[in-house]
């Protein structure tokens, strides 16, 4: 599959308006896109973002067209990388990654785990969330705080990708946990992340587009929910996503920006959900609702 880096350079203020307005135009295909220093002196920048299977001239194109004219006063070139694996060539200097009482971290990092944590090894793979993103340390962090306080009946991670929360979940509870995605290869990783570090037994999972595959059924409703998406389908799936919940449920929402808040609350509002707790990270928020009762 080819992969072509669209690269946008401008200055720093430019640099970063079109990063968001890329995140925003590409956030229900799950594109990455990134943003650093072009120049040594800090006045370039430059902000890029990945697409794949077309060729750099449709890629070039596709860009401009879900982002209109409003960025383009900025050079835009468009290239082919090398047949690389690029999530584990950026996973090769990552460090392991404490959040909670969890530590994230790679095969050569296994003794590098403290004692009365609870390691997550997690290696490169076709699916995203390893704990080094803000979304994911934040829903770590709450996953640790919420089980620590109660039990739950039915735990749910809807959008696992590598599965590292539905890990982390299993692994704090010793409890059965659900873990979908809307890409098999993401399952696929999920699985098999599970049974590496012996959750095999506690994370089932199949492949859904969204939640309102009727197998959900056979595993809720469920009284906890995370879900580290994005804004725009967390928003068209808040009406599902209540009506799979327990009356008095929790629900842990991630790969939200700062500014999606008030819409996000606003959707669960709707059904039911209150907010009882608000966290960022690196311009990054978690929000963990609750309907029918009050956390503690």
């Amino acid at each position: 599959m080819k992969t072509i880096r669209v690269r946008i350079t401008a200055e720093e203020l430019e640099a970063k308006r079109i990063s968001e307005i890329l995140e925003r135009a590409f956030e229900d295909d799950g594109n990455p896109v990134t943003i650093y220093e072009a120049t040594p002196d800090g006045r370039l920048w430059a902000a890029e973002i990945l697409l794949f299977d077309m060729e750099p001239e449709e890629a070039a194109a596709t860009v401009r067209d879900r982002v209109g004219a409003d960025a383009f006063a900025a050079p835009l070139e468009a290239e082919e990388l090398p047949d690389i694996n690029w999530v584990e060539k950026s996973l090769e200097g990552l460090k392991p990654v404490k959040a909670g009482r969890f530590v994230v971290h790679g095969s050569h990092d296994r003794d590098k785990v403290p004692g009365g944590a609870i390691g997550i090894e997690i290696e490169a793979a076709l699916a995203f969330g390893t704990g080094h993103h803000g979304t994911t340390a934040g829903c770590l962090e709450e996953i640790d705080r919420l089980l620590s306080m109660r039990a739950y009946d039915s735990i749910l991670d809807l959008g696992t990708g590598t599965g590292v929360l539905a890990i982390a979940a299993a692994l704090q509870s010793r409890q059965l946990v659900l873990a979908t995605d809307i890409d098999p290869v993401a399952t696929k990783t999920a699985l098999e992340n599970a049974r590496l570090n012996g959750a095999g037994h506690l994370v089932r999972g199949f492949t859904a587009n969204g939640i309102e595959d009727r197998r959900f059924r056979l595993f809720g409703p469920f009284d906890l929910v995370i879900a580290n998406i994005l804004a725009r389908p967390l928003m068209k799936m808040a009406k599902s996503i209540g009506e799979r919940m327990t009356p008095t449920a929790t629900l842990v929402l991630s790969g939200l920006r700062v500014e999606d808040g008030p819409r996000i609350l606003f959707a669960y509002g709707c059904q039911g959900f209150i907010l009882d707790r608000r966290g960022e990270k690196d311009g990054w928020l978690t929000l963990t609702l609750v309907r029918g009762r009050k956390q503690a």
